[in-house]
Order: C-alpha cells, then structure tokens, then sequence
C-alpha cells in the first residue's frame, strides 16, 4: 500500500474542499487516513481461503454448521463510506470435513476489508467456503447499514440491506434452505 500517495490525495481532498491542511486539527490527518486505509483495505493481500483450516471428524458430522451475527463493517467502492452489520454463514459438511467457527469469521473480516460492493462480499464469502471445505451446501446472509444512504443521498438512517447467497444442497433444497433461514432469523 502506498501510504505516502494516500496523504498527498487526502491533503488535495482538504484543499479542494476549502480547508487549511496544515492547520493544526487537520496536519496529521492525512498520515492517520493513510494509516486507516493500510488497516481498513487489509483484505486486499490477503486470500481468505488461507483461513479456512481443515480438520476431519471421525463421526462425519453432515448437518448444518451456521455462525450468526459476526459483526462486520467495509467500505463500499461507489462512495468510499462505510456499510457495517451483521452475516450469518452456515454449511453442511461433506465427508467430516469441517473448519474452525473462528475461521468463518475471519474469512468474513478478511472479504470485507477491501472496497466492496455487498453482493459481492456475500457471494465471495459463500464462494470462497464451497471452493476450500466442498460441502454438501453453503448459505450466507449479509444485513447491512450503508452510511451512503445515511449521510447523503436519500438520508434514511436505520435502513438494511439483506443479501443471501445459497449454494449446493440449498440451492436445490427448499426444506434444507427454509431451515437454514428460520434458524437465522428467530433462533438464538
């Protein structure tokens, strides 16, 4: 990441808008932006595959995983302003194949640290765990804020924006996919 490039476009956006860079409140803002985006674009070296750790059960457990709630927050690439909530991901293990519940959750922090659209970040999620654990089926459903539709533009804070990708068994399962969804929404 190139963090001197991003204090001098931060100092231009200052004194584009009429501000004084260089005035005391404002002459280290542009070393902390930098600083920021090396942290909040993390995601950008990292292949989230390289989280998702394999391990073997004796008992073949083939039934649905699902972590819920893992908090997360991106930055959406149309405004460069945040989106944050929540994604549920669930799985059915194929042949006792299983990963770590902490590994769903940093393949989820690791997608969302790169500039991002939602519906991507909710297929690459579900598409990076059928690529690394072949499951029988994958589900992820992302609910966010977007500060772009809070602060700007049509100002309606508190909105969400729901998205679900399914694939595998739920794709084809209505049952198993129904079953899922419920859990989501009203277990606890």
């Amino acid at each position: 990441m190139d963090k001197e490039k991003i204090e001098k476009a931060v100092r231009d956006i200052l004194e584009a808008v009429g501000e004084n860079p260089d005035r005391e409140g404002l002459k280290d803002t542009p070393k902390r932006i930098a600083k920021m985006y090396e942290e909040i674009f993390s995601g950008l070296e990292v292949d989230p595959e390289e989280h998702l750790d394999i391990y073997f059960q004796e008992e073949k457990h083939e039934e649905l995983v699902l972590v819920k709630d893992i908090s997360f927050h991106s930055m959406c690439e149309h405004h460069l302003v945040p989106f944050f909530g929540k994604v549920h991901v669930g799985y059915i293990p194929k042949n006792g194949k299983l990963t770590g519940l902490s590994k769903l959750a940093r393949v989820v922090d690791t997608v969302a640290r790169r500039p991002q659209l939602q519906e991507r970040l909710t297929a690459t999620i579900a598409d990076t765990m059928v690529k690394k654990l072949q499951p029988h089926g994958v589900i992820v459903v992302v609910e966010a804020e977007h500060m772009c539709m809070t602060m700007r533009g049509v100002k309606k804070p508190g909105s969400k924006t729901v998205t679900s990708v399914v694939r595998g068994i739920f794709q084809k399962d209505a049952k198993a996919r129904s079953e899922a969804m419920s859990l989501i929404q009203f277990g606890s």
